[in-house]
């Protein structure tokens, strides 16, 4: 089982505190927060000082692209390269949030290594704002608005629009311009493990890719 080879330990580092941070649980209806697994609650309630960050090590358990995924991948490097590129699995990934008090929001980071070459590298920031009060800039202008729900026990993360960000000004980018839907599944698999699930569906090509990965918290 993938999740059995990764063998980090549980920490709670010294600059968090658990169950102080509310922002996502302000986003749900009260009824589907409680419906989540108190491993998930705590995963989403940690309030880290400025500059904290939560290190989480893990395995690429799937991986795949269709062919127009992958050139859609390739072309999303333009602009800041927000797309995984890398369909390898069986290997070592790691996701750090690192908590951005200026921005009030979370720096999200996201290495994937590779067999051969370096390992691809991918920023974006979370930010409680935007029309659905979530959404992630990736670089370039560019950002996402989030919504999220509760689905099996699990935590989802849906797009709901894409636009170019110019100052105060957010214009909505067209279908045609964007990667598609994408969903973020967070599920808990006990044992300080969850699962990671990302898809991307274009309107006219259908699923693009698909990744998913088992994460640990690992020490700090």
């Amino acid at each position: 089982m993938t999740s059995a080879r990764i063998g980090f330990p549980s920490s709670v580092a010294p600059h968090t505190k658990l169950l102080d941070d509310h922002r996502f649980h302000a986003l749900l209806p009260p009824e589907d927060w409680g419906r989540l697994p108190v491993a998930i609650w705590r995963r989403f309630s940690k309030r880290l000082t400025d500059g904290a960050t939560i290190v989480y090590v893990g395995e690429v358990e799937e991986a795949s692209f269709t062919r127009a995924g992958w050139w859609i991948a390739q072309a999303a490097r333009l602009v800041g390269g927000p797309l995984p590129i890398v369909s390898e699995t069986a290997v070592s990934t790691i996701v750090t949030v690192t908590e951005d008090r200026t921005g009030g929001g979370q720096i999200w980071s996201r290495i994937y290594p590779r067999r051969n070459g370096f390992p691809q590298v991918i920023h974006s920031m979370k930010s409680f704002s935007g029309p659905t009060g979530l959404q992630e800039y990736v670089g370039f202008g560019i950002t996402l608005a989030l919504r999220i729900s509760v689905a099996d026990g699990a935590l989802v993360f849906k797009s709901a629009g894409y636009a170019l960000q110019l100052g105060p000004l957010r214009v909505p980018l067209p279908d045609w311009l964007t990667p598609g839907d994408l969903t973020v599944i967070h599920s808990d698999l006990g044992g300080n493990a969850f699962r990671f699930t990302l898809d991307i569906v274009h309107p006219y090509f259908g699923r693009l890719l698909r990744q998913s990965a088992v994460f640990r918290e690992s020490a700090s």
